[in-house]
């Protein structure tokens, strides 16, 4: 059986291709989850993907990672800004976490500056649009050594 990678997508990122193109770009989740998928599968891994506007849900996709996953690449989307407690989940699992924002987050408003989540993170990526979810998956295969 492949090794799995859960990607885990936050709040309203269930909204991309219509929400703000501008700013996310015109990619919808399943655009970026099918770049997941083939970029994992070039490694030879598989991903599982979880997207919830719910902080608690995200937390118990996390958790329950401990046991199934080789990594994590997060999007936590608003609760970068403002969840220790994803941050919690992230530290306890001990598994390796890429960040990534689709946005530049620190070109935006400053409360997007600070981020609860990086401290918990081996690598973040920020600004490369959709592209950024294949290279956080690219550097998870990288520290898992594939």
């Amino acid at each position: 059986m492949a090794e799995r990678l859960l990607i885990v997508h936050g709040p309203n990122l269930n909204l991309l291709g219509t929400r703000e193109p501008e700013i996310y770009g015109s990619a919808t989740l399943e655009d970026i989850n099918e770049l997941c998928r083939r970029t994992a599968a070039s490694y030879g891994l598989e991903a599982d993907f979880v997207q919830s506007n719910h902080e608690g849900e995200l937390i118990d996709a996390i958790q329950a990672a401990a046991g199934t996953a080789a990594g994590i690449v997060i999007n936590p989307a608003a609760y970068t800004h403002t969840s220790a407690a994803i941050h919690d989940a992230l530290k306890a699992v001990g598994l390796p976490v890429v960040e990534v924002h689709l946005s530049n987050v620190h070109a935006r408003e400053p409360f997007r500056r600070h981020s609860y989540v990086s401290p918990a993170a081996n690598a973040v990526i920020a600004g490369a649009g959709p592209a950024g979810y294949q290279y956080a998956v690219d550097h998870l295969a990288a520290l898992l050594s594939l």
